[in-house]
């Protein structure tokens, strides 16, 4: 077999290379038949082997192992491509992750602006100390914990100064209505 294989690699040798498939391709068809259950992607990974053998010939060091095992080797490695390449998802351009969403309605946007102009107001009539603690926490996502630390306050001041600028802004936004 190695003679046929450096055959194939040296001179491109036709004849060689049909001795080997003739020896091989039923082999490999059965190894991927087992593996895949599969016949028609069997037979497909079967060409795909064999060309690979043909095209990767010179690649075939005798030093490191037997002829057959580097031929399994290619079909086991093309089985494996072949599995993850089905397991990938199908790009589906009308998936809603990926479609934009749709701009809204003009008034839509105009009482959002509405209702943030408010909010802001609302905002600035906070105390500080309240104004602080919600920006810490809500715009620069520190935790309750980390801010009573880094402050010096307890942690049952923070939360109930977050919560009562959150009755605030409650009453505020709804008197507005």
């Amino acid at each position: 077999m190695p003679a046929l294989l450096m055959a194939v690699a040296q001179s491109r040798d036709v004849e060689a290379f049909e001795t080997l498939f003739r020896y091989f391709a039923p082999r490999v068809k059965a190894f991927m038949t087992r593996q895949c259950r599969d016949g028609q992607m069997a037979e497909e990974l079967m060409q795909e082997t064999m060309m690979m053998v043909w095209n990767k010939a010179a690649l075939f060091d005798p030093s490191r192992g037997n002829v057959e095992a580097w031929v399994f080797t290619i079909a086991r490695n093309l089985r494996i491509s072949a599995f993850r390449k089905a397991q990938r998802p199908v790009f589906d351009p009308t998936d809603p992750a990926f479609v934009p969403d749709d701009e809204p309605a003009p008034d839509a946007a105009y009482d959002a602006k509405i209702d943030a102009r408010r909010l802001h107001e609302a905002m600035a009539k906070l105390p500080p100390e309240q104004l602080e603690l919600l920006r810490y926490s809500f715009f620069d996502e520190v935790s309750h914990r980390t801010l009573a630390e880094q402050l010096d306050i307890p942690l049952g001041t923070i939360k109930s100064r977050i919560r009562m600028a959150f009755g605030k802004l409650r009453s505020a936004l709804e008197e507005r209505e």
